[in-house]
């Protein structure tokens, strides 16, 4: 098993999560290779906070242009992971 660290890579920081964070459900990027298990195992180790459900979502790469160049990329994909946890449980980001 990976490091905490390493699957856990940060909080996600939106108005989404913060709407959701008072509902007890936060939000992480996490390692693209990281499952279910490992996140919530990952959320016990660093919060000490038992997940009562992890849901995971795979952001995909989209093509970007440039305006007003002849530039064309790609915006970076990754994983992402809805933790919710026990009423009365928080995690404190800050």
């Amino acid at each position: 098993m990976k490091h905490a660290s390493h699957i856990l890579l940060n909080p996600r920081v939106t108005e989404k999560g913060a709407y959701l964070s008072e509902l007890g459900v936060y939000v992480f990027n996490v390692a693209p290779t990281a499952n279910k298990k490992e996140i919530a195992e990952a959320i016990k180790e660093i919060f000490k906070v038992t997940p009562r459900k992890v849901r995971v979502v795979t952001i995909p790469t989209k093509q970007v242009v440039t305006r007003g160049t002849n530039r064309s990329g790609k915006t970076a994909g990754g994983k992402k992971a809805y933790v919710y946890l026990k009423k009365g449980e928080t995690i404190e980001l800050m």
